[in-house]
């Protein structure tokens, strides 16, 4: 591996552990994903269609958060409480009818104790009714790709029409961990007062292992019982979803081991950083004779643990590149390799702008090229 290409100091060799099989859950689907490599590292049934139950409250609050980034919507922006929104069945944060409260109080009502009264009163005061929010929330899950998703409400009542997938619930939840840090931080809070009514977090995880810090519960009769959970250990996030488990128990339990089973057997590199300059390739009839070649995001990979020694960088480079080449054009290839298998690839782009040098330049490389040409296919 060519040495400017690695971008970490290497560690003293460790033999690799053995992975023994993923845990197998009795969940009707499940994921678990690293969250800065994308890397599945286990699933089943992940495409299927599910009933989201309160897991649908991870888009109504994604619509909110942009509101709020965005500027359309403050947390310090009074709401009122509709009828609707009051006579909302399930869980509850027990707004009243006629009042105005908080838009910061209503989030941390839907986010905290995952009330669908709460929800609604969000979606009406965003989009003016439950049916508008809903088409806004098909449009953010289009955006993400959420390509097997659709929702007609904001609490996640069942409806025929109301669906998710276990990988389109991780996608969801890395999207509101990555977008907004500040607002995800509700998710790890264990309880909310509101009107002297205290309730707890419904996520039991959060007691039980202190790397959780969300995200949501969700259950119905149709759904089972939900869990979708983020975990932090030593740098590395993974994020575990598991949908229609047969009980409460079951469903920390399943996510439990997910989580486990990635903390133990996987460990999650930063390879390169957005902008860095892994190696220059010369160019011709340029103002600048070279021109640094980097990656437009940051690059990580998750693998087996003790096994970063045996990965091998490599790069391919469009041959004889001639000016002008603009900042950002694709220019080559680097791939990731271990056991000769390929784990991640990403564009090699110019890493500025390289104007065309001047006439006599230009002949000058245009003849060399052509020298180089004639003489170099010659037969020895």
């Amino acid at each position: 591996m060519s040495p400017q290409l690695w971008a970490q100091t290497k560690q003293p060799a460790t033999a690799a552990l053995p992975v023994p099989a993923a845990p197998q859950l009795g969940a009707r689907s499940y994921i678990l994903q690293d969250f800065s490599s994308g890397r599945i590292l286990v699933e089943k049934n992940a495409d299927m269609r599910v009933d989201p139950a309160s897991i649908t409250k991870l888009m109504t609050s994604y619509v909110v958060f942009s509101e709020l980034a965005q500027g359309k919507l403050k947390l310090d922006d009074m709401a009122t409480v509709s009828e609707k929104a009051w006579r909302t069945e399930g869980s509850r944060m027990f707004i009243e009818v006629g009042k105005q409260v908080l838009i910061e109080d209503l989030i941390k009502g839907m986010v905290i104790q995952s009330g669908n009264d709460a929800s609604v009163a969000l979606a009406e005061h965003v989009a003016g009714t439950e049916a508008a929010f809903a088409s806004l929330m098909n449009h953010y899950a289009e955006q993400l790709g959420l390509s097997s998703s659709h929702f007609v409400n904001a609490t996640g009542l069942p409806d025929p029409e109301h669906y998710i997938t276990a990988r389109d619930v991780a996608t969801l939840s890395a999207a509101i961990i990555r977008q907004f840090p500040i607002y995800y931080a509700w998710y790890s809070e264990k309880e909310f007062t509101f009107n002297k009514i205290r309730q707890h977090n419904r996520n039991a995880l959060l007691w039980r292992d202190p790397a959780v810090d969300g995200l949501k519960t969700g259950h119905t009769e149709a759904a089972g019982y939900c869990l979708v959970a983020s975990a932090k250990q030593k740098g590395m996030r993974l994020l575990a979803a598991v949908m229609g488990a047969e009980s409460q128990k079951a469903r920390e339990a399943d996510v439990q081991a997910l989580l486990n089973y990635g903390f133990r057997f996987f460990e999650t590199h930063q390879l390169y950083q957005a902008g860095q300059s892994l190696t220059e390739t010369k160019v011709w009839k340029g103002k600048l004779d070279t021109v640094s070649l980097g990656l437009e995001d940051e690059l990580f990979v998750t693998i087996v643990r003790n096994r970063y020694d045996d990965l091998d960088a490599r790069v391919s480079i469009n041959p004889e590149l001639s000016a002008p080449i603009s900042k950002g054009q694709q220019l080559g290839q680097l791939q990731i390799y271990l056991d000769q298998q390929e784990i991640a690839s990403r564009p090699l782009i110019a890493m500025d702008d390289i104007a065309e040098a001047g006439f006599f330049g230009r002949s000058y490389d245009g003849i060399s090229l052509w020298v180089g040409g004639l003489f170099g296919d010659d037969d020895e």
